[in-house]
């Protein structure tokens, strides 16, 4: 079914865009072939998007936001700030594994997306380090952290956990012991926090 500008959003431009990255890869993937998947000329999705750029660093934000979202959801809980913690770095490891292991040519594509769109990847890593510093707040309040500046310890947590997170180690996170590892990191900064 053809779509009418009436009823093209920017979410399906997104969709269809994500199908098209998938199929054509980012070197070949363009406007013209995003308007085509959706039966509407590439005007029309320039009306949502006004550059391809514009519409790549949307595609590459929804693929992040993705993962954040997952994420919030663990700092809100009413749980003790250590169990969020860890629960916050493995659903964050988890989410990064499925992505590249679930579609690694998407994810090699996000790859390219990534690299191009330096202000997206900024302000994801800006929303996690954001996360884990409320998470860190939390635990220093109850007595469960010594953090003298949460949002330091926060960005230095997420740098020491950044093996399990960072794609340019995709390709360690399905080598064996790398759960144990995992384990092994995250006792060790939850040792390091406490008072």
């Amino acid at each position: 079914m053809a779509a009418t500008s009436e009823t093209l959003t920017a979410e399906r431009i997104l969709e269809a865009t994500e199908e098209v990255l998938r199929r054509h890869g980012p070197a070949k993937a363009t406007v013209v072939d995003v308007a085509r998947a959706l039966g509407v000329s590439h005007g029309s999705v320039y009306r949502h998007f006004r550059t391809k750029a514009a519409l790549r660093e949307a595609v590459t934000k929804r693929w992040l936001d993705r993962t954040s979202e997952t994420l919030s959801a663990i700092v809100a809980e009413d749980r003790a700030p250590a169990a969020r913690l860890r629960d916050w770095l493995l659903a964050l490891f988890t989410a990064k594994r499925r992505k590249a292991g679930d579609d690694p040519e998407l994810f090699a594509t996000y790859m390219v997306l990534t690299a191009e769109n330096g202000a997206a990847v900024g302000e994801h890593v800006a929303d996690l380090t954001g996360q884990l510093t409320r998470i860190v707040e939390a635990g220093t309040a109850d007595g469960t952290f010594a953090a003298a500046d949460p949002a330091a310890t926060a960005a230095a947590v997420f740098h020491a956990t950044g093996r399990f997170h960072d794609p340019c180690y995709a390709q360690d996170w399905e080598a064996p012991g790398v759960e144990a590892e995992f384990d092994a990191v995250v006792a060790l900064v939850l040792r390091g926090l406490r008072p």
